[in-house]
């Protein structure tokens, strides 16, 4: 019997860790090989390349991401090849399974929470006496009826062999997301989270969990996202994986999930002083500042503690931070929702992620749907649609704010514009991306795409609109902002362009016959006029911009901004200001 283990993955650069432990526990005694396609493909190429692989059974990993799509395949499937046996597994179908059997008459078997030795009893009685009740976490179909087995007891996790040593994943080890374990189970109870679901934390051997890292950062990976759901819970656990990738790194980028309230000081004074600059990232869910909100969901946090974490990390400029909100949770209607993302981006996370609540099958956020009268979706996300406090009109104003969130702050496309304007222009950080996620939507902007010029011409269309005070400022930052956009040296840009050849000339002529006159270590390069003619461009802001990046004054001065691209080097564009000549001034050239 030839099995065939595949998942939907959401991109391609994503790799599924459930099939790789499926396929370690499993392909010692039978014949198993792992298919990965993306909710992005083809039905019909996902379907071809299954049938022509000719599998007995084929086993799906199933997510809310990936569900629907995966139905589609099933059915396509059981159509051109009715006795192929179907197998589900994965969060979206433990929980409600026997809802899945009955609305999925294609699927011959689902495999309820872990699955590794469940997997492997089933296959073992498909190859024998078939008998199906013995398999404890199996839901399965006696002629008409549906089965469902008692669960089955947690596995020690150290019985499952290692699922990153197949050779066939070698080759793209360096271009795609590698996912990682060390433990499974959460400490918490909160109930909009599947994790809550299981009781207590176990973990894997740290030996063999150092020798697998060594292994893949040895073979070239380039970012390992660790899945813990809290791993800093275990501090000396943490602190010694912390320390061997800070000695073994390779130049590999880590991921971690944390609780920033939890987080030792000593631990932070750690990494502080000894972590490589980029080589770690913390993920961290906040969610709401809201006290009744966290008691409603069951969601112990203190948020003084987590503000404290979260800004000495940022203070050290070792690590980047993305924190998680999700917009919708019990007792948080819309101005409540405004004070938590303000309170969160008052701490200027790299990252600022705003999610919605999803009623994931098995919470206890669904269970309790009907206390807030909530509306959600009926299939996958499962999103929810309003609530008593939080109608479906506030839910539609915020996604505009996540919107304009991502394109302009997580992207990082203009953050020093950004940053002004919501200390300097707007009421808050939420108002800022608010009115401004409303006029892109009132210009239709949203039914069309855009490129990186787009970005800042509709930007300052709403600052004009907005009425906003010192464009003139705002405007030079944005010109710098542009420039940083690029590793090559831009060939238009999207304002008024003003400078004559010639003045260009003349001011690349100063910056290079006089560079002791030009900012920061712009001497040390010896460039020449011809260097720049190729590599650099100039043009003139009416503020000291040296002495607002490091100071925050403003000091209302003409200034040259001179941008120098080396794209050989590791941060390819440099800019440097220098004041303009006292003779090109009186002559009134660029004035």
């Amino acid at each position: 019997m030839k099995t065939v283990l595949a998942t939907l993955n959401a991109k391609y650069i994503h790799t599924s860790l459930a099939l790789r432990y499926l396929k370690a526990y499993s392909g010692r005694d039978f014949e198993t090989e792992i298919a990965e396609y993306t909710i992005k493909d083809p039905v019909m190429n996902i379907v071809s390349d299954v049938y022509q692989r000719q599998p007995d059974l084929v086993a799906f990993s199933c997510y809310i991401w990936n569900i629907e799509e995966t139905i589609t395949v099933i059915s396509m499937l059981k159509k051109v090849k009715p006795e192929l046996k179907i197998v589900l597994g994965g969060p979206e179908v433990s929980y409600d399974t026997k809802y899945w059997m009955e609305r999925l008459p294609e699927v011959d078997f689902i495999i309820m929470g872990e699955g590794e030795e469940t997997f492997h009893h089933l296959l073992t009685e498909l190859h024998g006496e078939q008998k199906f009740h013995f398999v404890l976490g199996l839901a399965y179909r006696k002629n008409e009826e549906i089965i469902l087995n008692p669960p089955r007891p947690k596995l020690d996790l150290n019985e499952i062999p290692s699922p990153h040593r197949f050779p066939e994943d070698l080759k793209d080890l360096p271009n795609r997301v590698v996912y990682f374990e060390t433990s499974r189970g959460c400490p918490f109870s909160c109930q909009f989270c599947l994790s809550s679901i299981e009781v207590g934390v176990r973990y894997f051997d740290i030996e063999r969990t150092k020798q697998d890292l060594l292994y893949l950062i040895h073979n070239g990976a380039k970012l390992i996202k660790f899945v813990d759901r809290t791993f800093n819970i275990k501090r000396d656990y943490a602190m010694e994986i912390f320390q061997f990738l800070i000695e073994n790194h390779g130049g590999c980028v880590f991921q971690f999930e944390i609780t920033a309230d939890i987080m030792r000081p000593e631990v932070l004074d750690f990494l502080a002083e000894n972590a490589p600059q980029g080589i770690f990232r913390f993920e961290i869910g906040v969610q709401s500042t809201h006290d009744p909100t966290n008691e409603a969901v069951k969601r112990r946090q203190n948020f003084t503690k987590l503000s404290r974490t979260v800004t000495k990390v940022k203070d050290s400029g070792k690590i980047a931070q993305h924190l998680d909100l999700i917009a919708g949770l019990p007792h948080e209607d819309y101005n409540t929702f405004r004070k938590t993302f303000n309170d969160v981006f008052a701490l200027q996370p790299e990252e600022l992620q705003l999610g919605f609540l999803k009623m994931l099958r098995g919470t206890g956020m669904r269970h309790d749907a009907e206390r807030y009268n909530y509306v959600y979706m009926d299939h996958a996300p499962y999103e929810i649609l309003g609530n008593d406090l939080l109608p479906f009109s506030d839910i539609v104003r915020i996604k505009r704010v996540e919107d304009v969130l991502e394109k302009y702050w997580n992207a990082h496309r203009m953050d020093h514009t950004v940053q002004y304007l919501i200390k300097h222009e707007f009421a808050s950080a939420f108002d800022f991306f608010q009115e401004f996620g409303d006029y892109w939507e009132e210009q239709g902007w949203q039914r069309i795409g855009h490129q990186l010029a787009d970005l800042f011409t509709r930007l300052w269309s709403f600052l004009q609109y907005h009425d906003t005070k010192h464009l003139e400022r705002i405007l030079g930052l944005m010109k710098y902002d542009y420039y940083l956009n690029h590793r090559h040296r831009p060939r238009k840009v999207w304002w008024n362009f003003s400078l004559s050849k010639e003045e260009q000339s003349r001011l690349i002529r100063q910056a290079a016959e006089k560079p002791d006159t030009v900012s920061g270590d712009f001497a040390n390069w010896g460039l020449t006029e011809r260097d720049l003619h190729k590599h650099a461009v100039v043009e003139i802001l009416p503020f000291d911009l040296e002495a607002y990046l490091e100071h925050g004054k403003w000091v209302d001065k003409k200034h040259v901004l001179l941008a120098v691209y080396r794209p050989e080097e590791e941060v390819p564009v440099h800019c440097y200001t220098m004041v303009l000549e006292t003779k090109a001034e009186e002559r009134g050239s660029l004035v």
